[in-house]
């Protein structure tokens, strides 16, 4: 079995690497050739923090695994981040571990990358302005991902705390800058990225531009949305997978309780726009929206192929299983 840290990942994994991963994987997923409960949560009694338990079998490549995470309430600076954790992937043929991997460097590029990959079927082909609202790993990684799929010129940064706003902006392109609000980040931009652990609305749909493509990534429980109702109401709305969505999708869900939508808003999997079964942008004007939640057949085709490159390129550690 494979060992690989968070570093071994990140040397292991590139975005662009991960988002073809995911484009066989969410195939897949629209496909039915899945098997994935949905995630699950415990609580942890008196320090605020949350167990998540995620398995799932992926039929190409033939996997299956699980992701186990602790999410803490930590501070900016923290060296954890909000989520710890590993994934492990076994051979379908024989049952036996092949990896363990870094589950916190995993899902951070995984999830950017699920973004990507939902911007290039998604958004308009002369998208060039990016809008980020969120200063975390999140935000660092769409700032990289979504330049593999577009040619970004602008990438504009919004956070509740000027300083990480900042922070985060060191090492993007020089034409990162920071936003004064949420509303000056998004209003104009073509591409928005939702990367915040709000559990009520920062981005409203009156800011969006005609056109625009939205990804909204930070809320994954149904009691937050990190959007308001306008956003989902304005939107030709797309998942990743339904049946976690009409569970955990909070910004869907909120304005179906009001009765302002349904079920059938949802345009679409993304796996069925990949597959041509599902159309996805239908115009130049049209405000397109994809809700990122994460799935288990994610996780499972970006370890196997950072585990494929690591033997390939001999990064990480092995360790015998008798």
């Amino acid at each position: 079995m494979r060992i690989l840290n968070r570093e071994a990942v990140a040397e292991a994994l590139s975005h662009a690497e991960c988002i073809d991963a995911l484009e066989s994987a969410m195939r897949a997923v629209s496909r039915g050739a899945t098997i994935m409960p949905l995630r699950r949560y415990m609580d942890i009694p008196e320090q605020g923090g949350k167990f998540t338990l995620m398995p799932g079998y992926l039929g190409e490549p033939c996997t299956f695994g699980v992701k186990i995470v602790s999410k803490y309430p930590r501070s900016a600076d923290s060296p954890y981040g909000s989520h710890v954790g590993a994934v492990m992937i076994f051979d379908s043929e024989e049952g036996i571990p092949l990896a363990l991997l870094d589950g916190s460097e995993l899902t951070a590029i995984r999830t950017a990358a699920a973004s990507a990959l939902a911007t290039r079927v998604l958004a308009r082909a002369d998208a060039a302005s990016l809008a980020i609202l969120g200063t975390g790993t999140q935000a660092r990684h769409h700032a990289q991902a979504l330049t593999c799929v577009r040619a970004i010129s602008e990438i504009r940064i919004w956070g509740r705390t000027e300083s990480h706003a900042r922070r985060m902006a060191q090492g993007l392109p020089a034409s990162a800058c920071l936003a004064g609000s949420a509303r000056e980040a998004v209003e104009g931009a073509d591409i928005v990225c939702t990367t915040t652990s709000a559990a009520t609305p920062v981005l409203e749909g009156k800011w969006l531009a005609s056109g625009c493509h939205v990804n909204l990534v930070g809320a994954a429980i149904a009691s937050a949305a990190e959007a308001d109702v306008d956003v989902v109401t304005r939107s030709r709305f797309f998942v990743d997978y339904r049946a976690s969505a009409m569970d955990q999708a909070g910004e869907l869900l909120a304005a179906i309780e009001a009765g302002i939508v349904s079920e059938s808003h949802i345009a679409g999997e993304i796996g069925e726009v990949l597959d041509g079964k599902v159309a996805g942008r239908r115009g130049e004007a049209e405000i397109t929206v994809y809700k990122s939640l994460g799935v288990a057949a994610q996780d499972l085709a970006a370890a196997i192929a950072a585990f494929r490159n690591a033997e390939n390129r001999n990064i990480g550690v092995d360790l015998t299983w008798d």
